[in-house]
């Protein structure tokens, strides 16, 4: 935790906050009222609060710890990408994307990512970091703003590799479920695999949550470790057989159904025998397949495949008995995939 940030603190901890700096428990109570409730930015305006103490509070560099929006992006299906400057001159992307009945927030966990998957934009530019809790936290806030709507459901998919930074990971969760009321359900955190971390999750989860409820999203991307490699550099070090059976040991532990992703790209990973080779890895598996047609980006040679192919794979899945879905792309025009706009605003002001 961030000393001088009290985004992302629950309200116990900010009670003894407030009682640590000579206030009387309430004050940190109203605190936490006008940071989740009411969205404030910063503490001097909280007026609630005794205007001399928020004086020294302000004097003390003590901060809500909310980031900066210096770019905000609306696709014509109201899918709305915004760009969030951190205290250190980082930037990172969130976006919102609405339906009738909800509104899910793509959340990053890090800037940048060390995958270097080459079908992702976040990873041509490596890592820089990972974020703290209220760097995250304040994603959802930020959305919530400029779509002025509640968050319904929040995906850990957008930039870097939540697996290496589960503790500020899970922090935020436990923020996103009792400070914001989002069930954990709701919630769902997607890794590209990173070897002996599932089971770790799984136990830092339940030590730090009482149960892991949200769902974990693998993507797999390829159905055999060969194919698996060319897309995904660091999956050498991660034998297929390796990440399934730890898929496996994660569901024991938590109960609950592993989700697969696997982006399709045209005439490499799209065909009927891959899906069939798919079907066949993951028979048996309590676990669901969400099929995503590739967002192009530049410098890239990957293509997004034609409607009938990705209609033809999945019903090879279909009658094989293995549970489908298929990812609706938002936001196409508006650089719908990860660290498109990162990329292109780092390009503009360099």
């Amino acid at each position: 935790m961030v000393r001088d940030v009290l985004l992302g603190r629950s309200t116990t901890e900010l009670e003894d906050w407030a009682i640590a700096q000579g206030q009387n428990a309430f004050r940190g109570r109203q605190i936490y009222d006008w940071i989740y409730n009411k969205g404030v930015k910063s503490l001097t305006d909280i007026t609630v609060l005794p205007k001399q103490w928020r004086v020294e509070l302000d004097a003390q560099n003590f901060r809500v710890g909310r980031l900066r929006c210096i770019r905000r992006f609306v696709a014509s299906d109201a899918t709305t990408k915004l760009l969030l400057a951190t205290d250190d001159g980082e930037i990172i992307e969130t976006v919102g994307i609405p339906t009738n009945q909800r509104l899910t927030v793509c959340v990053s966990s890090q800037v940048g990512c060390p995958m270097a998957c080459r079908f992702c934009a976040t990873g041509k530019g490596g890592l820089q970091r990972s974020l703290a809790t209220h760097e995250i936290v304040d994603q959802v806030l930020s959305v919530r703003e400029a779509m002025d709507r509640r968050p319904s459901h929040i995906v850990f998919m957008g930039m870097g590799e939540p697996l290496l930074n589960s503790e500020m990971v899970l922090e935020s969760i436990r923020c996103f479920n009792i400070d914001l009321g989002i069930s954990q359900r709701r919630i769902t955190v997607s890794t590209i695999g990173v070897p002996k971390t599932l089971p770790q999750l799984a136990e830092l989860a339940i030590k730090k949550l009482g149960r892991a409820q949200f769902t974990l999203a693998v993507s797999l991307h390829a159905p055999n470790q060969r194919l698996r490699e060319e897309l995904i550099p660091t999956a050498h070090s991660y034998p297929y057989d390796a990440l399934l059976s730890d898929c496996h040991h994660y569901l024991s532990m938590t109960g609950r159904r592993v989700s697969f992703e696997y982006i399709l790209l045209k005439e490499l990973n799209d065909r009927p025998e891959h899906a069939a080779e798919l079907a066949d890895r993951l028979g048996g598996f309590q676990s669901h397949i969400n099929l995503i047609a590739y967002n192009p980006i530049e410098e890239q040679e990957f293509k997004r495949p034609a409607l009938r192919r990705i209609e033809a794979f999945r019903r090879v899945l279909e009658r094989r008995g293995v549970a489908v879905s298929l990812r609706v792309s938002r936001g196409l025009d508006q650089n719908a995939a990860c660290g498109q706009l990162r990329r292109q605003h780092v390009a503009e002001v360099s």
